[in-house]
């Protein structure tokens, strides 16, 4: 007999009211913001959108500004959202807020999805070849099968 996981995505309601979607500046991860956007609005959710600053030890010996770059990407981040929210200010209702802090994206975003109680989490495809084979955040994230997870082309 296998151990089944009794963790409950859904607490009582006809949807989600909580939902994650990981976002780092990417095509893919700006298709999955508006997509989650979209899912959040019709269910009168909260879309909690995640940027997970990467650790680079190796870009510090370097020299290069890993902590201003990856800073900066997410204010521009912020930025796109926040211009996005009020082009549609008036029309749709959409309640956001948004969290970044440094590690490992697919810890962040199980951490975030934890906390908040999500009941969803939207990723984009990874972008990298090599993620094909290797395996890549959405995967992971369907793997642990806690929250149903969409992944946006």
């Amino acid at each position: 007999m296998t151990e089944q996981h009794s963790h409950q995505f859904e607490r009582g309601t006809d949807g989600p009211k909580v939902i994650v979607v990981g976002v780092d500046g990417s095509d893919s991860s700006l298709r999955a913001a508006a997509y989650a956007g979209g899912l959040a609005r019709r269910q009168g959710a909260l879309l909690a959108v995640v940027y997970v600053q990467p650790v680079l030890a190796g870009g510090a010996a370097l020299g290069a500004p890993v902590v201003e770059t990856t800073d900066e990407i997410a204010e521009d981040l912020v930025a796109h959202i926040r211009e996005a929210a009020e082009r549609v200010k008036g029309i749709f209702d959409l309640r956001w807020e948004f969290h970044t802090f440094r590690g490992d994206p697919y810890g962040g975003l199980v951490r975030t999805a934890d906390q908040l109680k999500a009941d969803a989490v939207v990723v984009g495809a990874s972008e990298q070849a090599g993620h094909r084979f290797v395996g890549s955040v959405a995967v992971r994230l369907v793997k642990a099968g806690r929250w149903p997870v969409t992944v946006v082309p």
